[in-house]
């Protein structure tokens, strides 16, 4: 998501905050909806620059929670980070811009076209939900930089990581609920200066440590960059590579602004994706030449080699500042993130797909009882860090989660776009993306894969046995997974609250005819 963070997705996560789901079919007419692809409105006046895409891109994917997981390859970094990029970012980015550009709605209305109202339901769930998981990922980081910004050693007890989570989730939820927006745009502009000032100073710190001949932590021979294969567990955490360039398909709707989107959207993939690499690569390399393997960590490296290097050049008192940085920019993201992702979910909702007790609205608007909900799910995953006494092993269980839950949602995705090629060719899309089958055969092979290894425990990792880890990732991934169908099939007349209004407007969207070719 990435997640800033991409989540960062603001964050890396992970992921960028979801838009309007769009307007799902009429839920209790079983089987896919037919004739109901809407046509994507007319260029604006104003035109998005393909450089201005790839910026936004950027913006949304860049990440510092993915870095640490990678230090610990040194080199090899670099090839774990392609391959994912290569079979992952770039499809999602092509295929996402077709659909974009053919249907509006996002990935409900796209998995709703091909596969029919269930599967766009759990689409738009999972791509809710995954957020819900990421969360505790944010928070758990925010906990180890505040460690180091207070100077005390507890970043890994457990209790104190999961206090931490619950305590500024629970306050970040309570501020969402004032639906004042602030906080959103602090967000914005905070998720810049927290993950991409950082990202250029760790560039420009690992580049001054190598030109002054401080000591190198990693072998920096070109024979290093080749990953060593001692088994599938030994780069199990390419998995967290895809988790942090997820998102991209939440940027794809801007393709329908560009002035040439068959043209220029692919330019600005290429750039975005160059751009995304150095900005994960270099600082990961600035962190694997500064802090000695013994040391790095999944939750605490970047602030580790902060600290290195200004120890090395005597001002350990910008460790602090830097620190309180980087938790300041992830804190606004986590609080920018809340109520963005249930947005979709709930538009989803009010047609008829969950109780109405979870569409519940507080008086400013916001949908409270779903964000009551997602805390309440949080809570409980902030208790991993307490159950399993390796903090690094708590986060990479989580990842493994909510990679899991997101690439279902990313498989749903690329199957829905071969499907609608072929059903609906005449639906107009302003780009289209060349070799739609291997494309999204490549990316959809890519999703299965990394799936499958989610459920493997990275090797190093312990607290949890090599038969507990997959248990508990697919116990989360079940209990938080399958719930969109049952609600689909438990669903009821009742549950559509939608005004007169609301369901004319819907319909008004639904039955207008993209032109043809």
């Amino acid at each position: 998501m990435s997640s800033t963070d991409s989540h960062a997705n603001p964050p890396s996560r992970r992921a960028a905050p979801l838009k309007r789901s769009g307007s799902p079919a009429q839920p209790h007419e079983k089987g896919a909806p037919t004739g109901l692809a809407t046509a994507v409105p007319a260029h604006p006046t104003r035109f998005m620059s393909a450089t201005r895409m790839a910026m936004l891109t950027l913006v949304t994917v860049a990440s510092l929670r993915s870095l640490p997981a990678m230090a610990e390859y040194g080199l090899e970094s670099v090839a774990l980070f392609i391959i994912p990029a290569v079979l992952f970012l770039v499809p999602t980015a092509l295929v996402a811009a077709e659909l974009a550009t053919g249907w509006k709605g996002g990935i409900y209305t796209w998995v709703r076209e091909a596969f029919g109202n269930r599967w766009g339901f759990v689409a738009i769930w999972l791509q809710w939900i995954q957020n819900v998981v990421w969360y505790p990922m944010q928070l758990a980081f925010i906990a180890v930089c505040l460690t180091y910004v207070f100077g005390v050693n507890i970043g890994n007890n457990g209790f104190y990581v999961a206090a931490v989570i619950i305590v500024f989730y629970w306050a970040s939820t309570l501020l969402s609920l004032a639906g004042k927006g602030l906080f959103a745009k602090v967000g914005s502009w905070s998720g810049i200066v927290g993950t991409i000032f950082p990202a250029v100073l760790l560039i420009v710190l690992g580049a001054l440590w190598l030109t002054t001949g401080a000591p190198v932590q990693t072998d920096m021979h070109a024979s290093a960059m080749l990953p060593p294969w001692t088994g599938i567990a030994s780069i199990v955490l390419i998995v967290s590579n895809v988790l942090a360039y997820a998102g991209m398909e939440v940027n794809a709707v801007h393709a329908e602004t560009m002035c040439d989107p068959g043209r220029e959207f692919p330019r600005a993939t290429a750039l975005a994706t160059v751009l995304i690499l150095l900005v994960f690569i270099l600082p990961t390399m600035a962190i694997a030449i500064a802090v000695p393997h013994s040391k790095l960590g999944l939750m605490d490296s970047v602030n580790l080699a902060f600290q290195e290097f200004f120890t090395h050049w005597h001002m350990a008192w910008a460790t602090p500042l830097i620190s309180l940085l980087i938790a300041a920019g992830a804190i606004a993201s986590v609080i920018a993130w809340i109520s963005g992702p249930s947005k979709g979910l709930l538009a989803a909702a009010r047609t008829g797909l969950m109780p109405v007790a979870l569409q519940k609205r507080n008086k400013e608007g916001v949908q409270s009882h779903i964000l009551f909900a997602q805390a309440g799910i949080v809570t409980v995953l902030a208790l991993l860090f307490v159950v399993i006494p390796n903090g690094d092993t708590a986060f990479a269980t989580l990842i493994g989660m909510a990679s899991a839950l997101y690439l279902i949602m990313y498989m749903l995705m690329f199957a829905a776009a071969i499907r609608l090629r072929h059903t609906k060719p005449d639906v107009k899309r302003t780009y289209r993306t060349p070799a739609m089958n291997l494309v999204a055969g490549v990316g959809f092979v890519a999703c299965a894969a990394a799936f499958v290894l989610s459920f493997i425990r990275p090797a190093g990792f312990t607290g949890i046995s090599g038969v507990g880890y997959p248990l508990l990732v697919a116990v989360v991934v079940v209990v938080l997974g399958v719930p969109p169908l049952i609600l689909y099939a438990l669903r009821r007349p009742g549950w559509d609250v939608r005004t007169d209004e609301e369901k004319a407007d819907d319909q008004a969207i639904l039955v207008n005819p993209a032109p043809k070719d």
